[in-house]
């Protein structure tokens, strides 16, 4: 149901001038896409009494596997945990250097750091926002072991060029594909690509099971020792160990981590994937309204959507043309947040932040398209839930406050 807030006042509006109508409807940056068939899922799970990792993340596994085209799927506790094990399944090691865009969640870069490695910040290309090849070449070093690709907002990256680029400097692929269920690069779903591929379940994300994520890979070593990692180190199925089939016999292979994922995420996990496909597509349905609202207004740049790639459209950033505009980005935001929309900036780039600018050194100037583009983009709502009235609300207010502050 679409919750409706009164005429904001005179007083209330300040510069921005807003134009209302006497009830706004309020639009949530997210809203996850969940009811009672994921309630009744987890319910079932409590009933049997087996809360934490079990069948279910088994049958989750399976199911992704088959989903995204991957001979292995293992289930963890987020996609951090999911990027770190990749990391260190590919023996990643203190002194190594790991090419990670700098538009990207912190987690990303510091993933790399768990391991005593460095995190290499890489520029991004203009149009698509995601990691540039040509700018990632120029920074590859003998110590350079890996590179992270991010599909950000849910398009996939410049794939053919990344893996060229790796194949040439012997260093290993690890997508992060946080934001990209289900996406497909030149007919190959995201998951299926490279060695290793990772995906996250937060509550924001595409799929969700509150807190989560999963590992994807066709390599039986990658998979293999992911599953033992991320259960302190005990050799595989150790959660059996409490199972009528299990033993309370095990073995420690290696000081792992707690990274499991538990039978309730795993339920929800089931119900969410089998609707993937169709929330998938409502947020096209959004996405090309977006365009077409947005499309012919000079101060707006709609994203770039490449034709030989779907995207899983996790986010909608919108680009400014501040030279035309009074006033800015923020001032932006700030003049949606008075009509009672909420919208987001994704992301500030890693090398704006005092960790990532002070103690590793990484200047604005070596980033200047991320820098740039930094200024002028935001997100905007976009949900498969979304109501006709959220939609037009959004594409309304957006276009007058981009038509009142034209210059």
């Amino acid at each position: 149901m679409e919750r409706t807030r009164t005429k904001i006042s005179p007083a209330a509006r300040g510069k921005a001038h807003v134009k209302v109508n006497a009830d706004v409807v309020a639009v949530p940056f997210h809203q996850a896409d969940l009811g009672e068939e994921e309630a009744e899922a987890a319910a079932d799970v409590v009933r049997t009494g087996w809360l934490t990792m079990g069948p279910r993340t088994v049958e989750f596994e399976q199911r992704f596997a088959a989903f995204v085209g991957a001979r292995h799927a293992v289930a963890v506790s987020s996609c951090t945990a999911a990027l770190h094990l990749a990391l260190e399944a590919i023996g990643i090691k203190a002194g190594d250097e790991v090419l990670v865009p700098t538009n990207t969640f912190t987690a990303t870069a510091e993933v790399v750091t768990y391991l005593g490695a460095r995190p290499v910040l890489v520029d991004i290309d203009r149009q698509t926002l995601s990691i540039n090849p040509a700018d990632a070449a120029r920074r590859i070093t003998p110590r350079t072991k890996a590179i992270l690709p991010v599909h950000f907002a849910g398009q996939a990256c410049n794939m053919d060029e990344i893996h060229s680029l790796a194949a040439g400097h012997d260093i290993r692929v690890i997508e992060d594909a946080a934001h990209a269920l289900p996406a497909a690069y030149r007919g190959r779903p995201v998951g299926a690509l490279s060695e290793t591929t990772c995906f996250s379940f937060y509550a924001t994300k595409t799929l969700t099971t509150g807190e989560g994520g999963m590992l994807t890979t066709d390599s039986d070593e990658i998979a293999g020792r992911a599953r033992i990692m991320r259960l302190h180190g005990i050799g595989r199925d150790a959660w059996k160990r409490y199972a009528a089939e299990g033993s309370w016999y095990y073995q420690v292979w290696a000081p792992g981590f707690k990274y499991n994922m538990t039978d309730i995420q795993a339920a929800i996990g089931l119900v969410q994937l089998a609707k993937c496909t169709d929330m998938r597509s409502r947020r096209a349905a959004i996405v090309a309204r977006y365009d077409a609202g947005f499309a012919r207004i000079p101060t707006l740049e709609i994203p770039v959507q490449r034709a030989d790639r779907e995207s899983a459209h996790h986010l909608y950033v919108l680009r400014l043309e501040c030279g035309q505009l009074t006033i800015g980005r923020d001032q932006f935001i700030t003049a949606l947040k008075q009509r009672e929309i909420s919208a987001s900036v994704h992301f500030i780039p890693l090398h704006l932040h005092p960790y990532y600018r002070d103690v590793c050194g990484f200047k604005s100037c070596d980033y200047p398209v991320a820098t740039g583009e930094f200024e002028r983009y935001l997100s905007l709502p976009l949900f498969s839930g979304m109501t006709e009235g959220q939609i037009e609300h959004v594409i309304a207010s957006v276009s007058e406050i981009a038509t009142d502050h034209q210059r």
